[in-house]
């Protein structure tokens, strides 16, 4: 898929919590196709520390208002830069980087997207994608508490929505992989993001019972078109690059010990 590189004006910046902001960006011309899973290298302006663009996921893409969203958690001084963005400023972004999630054929599928934190960015477009396909997604959200859970209302217009918090404040207490869903239903395809000790654990549960599994890697990736090597990933095809030939992998590809 082509990649562009975008000078993108800011229509929205919006804290949903101390620690997370919506960015939603458009241009004058119609925004390229983008997939469901692909990410974008985000530069960071006006920074004295932050010298390497910021990879991001692509959160969701609104066709009607040419926008595009991203879910930005602040951990550094790059994101806490980002975050200070305001309504008509410039963002550049190279876009869109990566493969996405495979999209089911037959619309029966039962498809569970399992996200943690801010892992859940990317499944927000994807539930959408496979709505409009006839797939509708059953959603499992994890987080620290229940401020940590973001665009509840969002996800629950594409689909059932289930959640776990650490310290059950709200949803089922525990881990995404203790949550009754799974003890109750049978799904054909997980897709999942989030931290990788959370991904490991759906990983081995989908493994166990025999469900297709596909997982987003946030390996560390500097320039996102595989030429600085930070993000290689060791699979049963070799090293490969996780900013070019994933973030979506296949677990079966991956030599996790699950």
């Amino acid at each position: 898929m082509k990649k562009y590189i975008l000078d993108l004006t800011v229509t929205e910046n919006i804290r949903l919590h101390a620690n997370y902001v919506l960015l939603k960006l458009t241009q004058a011309a119609p925004l390229p196709e983008m997939l469901p899973g692909q990410f974008a290298e985000i530069r960071v302006d006006g920074s004295n520390t932050t010298f390497l663009r910021r990879p991001i996921s692509i959160n969701y893409v609104d066709r009607e208002k040419n926008e595009v969203w991203f879910l930005i958690q602040l951990v550094g001084d790059g994101t806490r830069k980002l975050a200070t963005v305001q309504s008509g400023d410039t963002v550049n972004a190279v876009m869109p980087l990566g493969n996405g999630f495979s999209m089911p054929e037959n619309p029966q599928t039962k498809v569970l997207l399992i996200g943690g934190g801010v892992g859940t960015a990317p499944l927000l477009y994807l539930g959408e994608a496979l709505l409009k396909k006839g797939c509708k997604p059953t959603f499992l959200l994890g987080a620290r508490s229940k401020n940590d859970l973001l665009q509840l209302e969002l996800f629950e217009a594409l689909g059932d929505v289930y959640t776990t918090t650490e310290d059950g404040s709200y949803g089922e207490k525990g881990y995404v992989t203790m949550h009754s869903v799974l003890k109750e239903n049978k799904f054909d395809l997980i897709c999942t993001c989030g931290p990788k000790p959370m991904m490991m654990a759906v990983a081995r549960y989908a493994a166990a019972n025999g469900i297709e599994c596909e997982v987003s890697l946030e390996n560390t990736m500097a320039c996102g078109v595989g030429a600085c090597l930070c993000c290689v990933e060791n699979t049963k095809e070799g090293h490969v690059c996780v900013c070019k030939e994933g973030p979506v992998f296949n677990i079966k590809k991956l030599l996790w010990q699950i």
